[in-house]
């Protein structure tokens, strides 16, 4: 069993701060803005010999919420539910508020092991304050400073200490034998993005909402499917530049264009009850300059009144996406999960395409083969020194000629269509290089 660390407590109390250092990364946005976390960010890291999953919440605060404020504290309630081990955190640098003891009296409640953590203590406020959280009834809390790294080393002593008294025992870190396959869940805001990732789970791991944006962070959530593992990566909406209007919205995109650089394979989500928009095609953009594996999920189907406007849908796709005809296209409804598993299988093909070498031989003979047949000014009795696949993952094919520059923009997309034709290369893209014989 791999252990669940769930940190809790209210808003701005620096829980995201503490996450962060604790995994090693900066996983989770940090902001003095109260709220920034709204999900559950899940990542696995280590405390000494053990493995553990590290989970960071919105901060729960009471009183009069909107749609927004209920889910994130559903979100809260859900992490402390999973957890074996709860961080509480609080902000030493001023007094316990009610919503901190409110959170104090859930956790009591909840029957976890609950260690009290007073972040800030490099605050000139903070031993003034100490005494005062003794009042919500724990064993001696841990005293720390998450910005400056100071006392993680006890919080991670208790840690440990709790996983033995639960007899939790250390997994030994062995090779994969089936390898991770990381998915990027992208597109536009309120396109579906969320419903899909929790579609697929099979439970509400991310917030759904109506209201656009409402993902700040990239979730990473495992499943396994067919005794293969798969990595979903949920993010924010993705808005134009100048739509960007507020810092959080703008780091919040940065993050989303960062799962794609640590993602395989990319699902571009696409609204089935509105027109592919320019930012589908700018999104679809960013992913082939990333060169990364691509599926284009057209969702809400279950909009659709018959399956001739799938056709028509597609036929309109095809003309807005005509740079992406190597990209597979399936029809989806995350809301009644129609074709949501088809996902899965591609991903499981495309993650081998990219991987896919050809042999050096048969590669240099099957470029002289559609030189000659489409020689296009370019044809000496040897129109290149050498040509093999230099990379996988992306396929990488490099091609060394007296003279790249024959080779113009027309003709590299004849050899590129021509290699998709007879290896096809399905759902990635592929990197062709003309370099100058030395």
């Amino acid at each position: 069993m791999i252990p669940v660390i769930a940190i809790i407590g209210r808003p701005n109390t620096g829980k995201s701060t503490l996450f962060n250092r604790l995994v090693g990364s900066r996983v989770a946005i940090i902001s003095k803005v109260a709220g920034t976390t709204r999900d559950r960010i899940y990542q696995f890291g280590e405390i000494n010999e053990y493995k553990v999953l590290f989970v960071d919440t919105g901060g729960m605060q009471y009183g009069e919420k909107d749609n927004i404020e209920s889910a994130v504290h559903d979100q809260a309630q859900l992490a402390i539910k999973e957890a074996d081990v709860i961080v509480f955190v609080v902000d030493g640098s001023s007094p316990a508020t009610s919503d901190d003891f409110a959170v104090a009296d859930i956790l009591r409640k909840s029957g976890k092991n609950v260690i009290l953590a007073l972040n800030k203590s490099d605050s000139g406020k903070f031993s003034e304050n100490f005494p005062e959280y003794y009042k919500f009834g724990f064993d001696e809390p841990v005293q720390l400073s998450a910005i400056h790294s100071a006392g993680i080393d006890d919080l991670e002593e208790k840690i440990i200490k709790i996983f033995k008294s639960k007899k939790i025992v250390p997994i030994a870190q062995t090779a994969k034998t089936d390898a991770q396959i990381n998915i990027a869940i992208l597109g536009r805001p309120n396109v579906g993005k969320s419903s899909l990732v929790n579609a697929l789970l099979g439970e509400k791991r991310a917030i759904v909402s109506e209201i656009p944006g409402t993902t700040r962070d990239s979730l990473d959530t495992q499943i396994q499917y067919n005794n293969q593992t798969y990595n979903l990566i949920d993010t924010a909406g993705i808005r134009r530049a100048g739509k960007r209007k507020y810092f959080m919205e703008k780091l919040s995109v940065l993050r989303g264009l960062k799962a794609l650089e640590r993602s395989d394979i990319a699902v571009l989500v696409i609204d089935g009850s509105q027109k592919v928009s320019h930012q589908d095609c700018n999104i679809a953009g960013e992913i082939i300059s990333e060169k990364k594996g691509l599926i284009l999920a057209v969702n809400k189907i279950d909009l659709f009144e018959s399956e001739d406007e799938e056709e028509k849908y597609l036929r309109s796709m095809k003309s807005s996406f005509d740079f992406l005809a190597w990209a597979p296209v399936i029809f989806i409804s995350a809301k009644t999960c129609r074709n949501i598993r088809q996902i899965f299988d591609l991903a499981s093909r495309i993650y081998a395409e990219r991987r896919k070498q050809i042999p050096q031989k048969e590669l240099e003979e099957f470029l002289m083969d559609i030189i000659l047949e489409h020689p296009s000014g370019i044809m000496r009795r040897k129109p290149f020194e050498s040509a093999k696949q230099t990379n996988t993952d992306p396929p990488e094919i490099t091609i060394i000629t007296r003279d790249p520059d024959k080779f113009n923009f027309s003709y590299r997309r004849y050899i590129e269509n021509s290699i998709r034709k007879k290896y096809m290369f399905t759902g990635t893209a592929i990197r062709i290089i003309f370099k100058k014989t030395s």
